[in-house]
């Protein structure tokens, strides 16, 4: 009796070590990394996505799922800029940001300073994006349409130019 008393003592000490030693937000959170689902209307834009850095992690067309890091360094989380364009679209730049997870601060309960300082900022753990999802509508850009109307090639005979216009012309050979 003494020994099965005795092991299940082991057993429960060993859980409390563990729950003590563990971060909250590593044992319930989602460790590093995390998705990103990014779509857009027109579809078929492209997605360019840079860190804080400006180094670029991705590049593809819309609809797409990214998986991005959440952790930059020991205590500091992820910057990303997201660019959608298209032809004939306006240019679309969204700034991504991580946020520390509301269960960081279970460690308070659980994690104790372990998870608050060690366990959680080394896994990354302690930080979500600040959103896991991006509908882009891009809009018409009408300086571009306007562009490449006024570049339009018209040919019209000698006579039906205008005197006043002719300084314009160009002679083709």
């Amino acid at each position: 009796m003494n020994r099965i008393v005795g092991f299940f003592g082991q057993l429960v000490a060993g859980m409390i070590s563990m729950i003590l030693l563990i971060g909250c937000a590593t044992i319930i959170g989602k460790s590093s990394p995390e998705t990103l689902s990014i779509r857009s209307n027109p579809e078929q834009a492209t997605v360019a996505i840079t860190d804080e850095r400006g180094t670029k992690v991705y590049e593809g067309k819309t609809p797409t799922t990214v998986t991005l890091e959440k952790k930059k360094g020991f205590f500091s989380g992820k910057k990303y800029n997201v660019k959608i364009y298209k032809d004939g679209c306006r240019e679309q730049n969204i700034q991504v940001d991580t946020k520390l997870t509301g269960w960081y601060f279970g460690n308070l309960l659980f994690g104790g300073l372990i998870g608050i300082l060690i366990v959680d900022p080394a896994t990354g753990a302690m930080w979500t994006l600040d959103t896991n999802e991006l509908d882009v509508s891009l809009e018409t850009d009408a300086t571009k349409t306007s562009q490449s109307e006024s570049m339009k090639l018209e040919i019209a005979l000698l006579q039906d130019v205008p005197i006043s216009l002719r300084y314009k012309m160009i002679r083709i050979q």
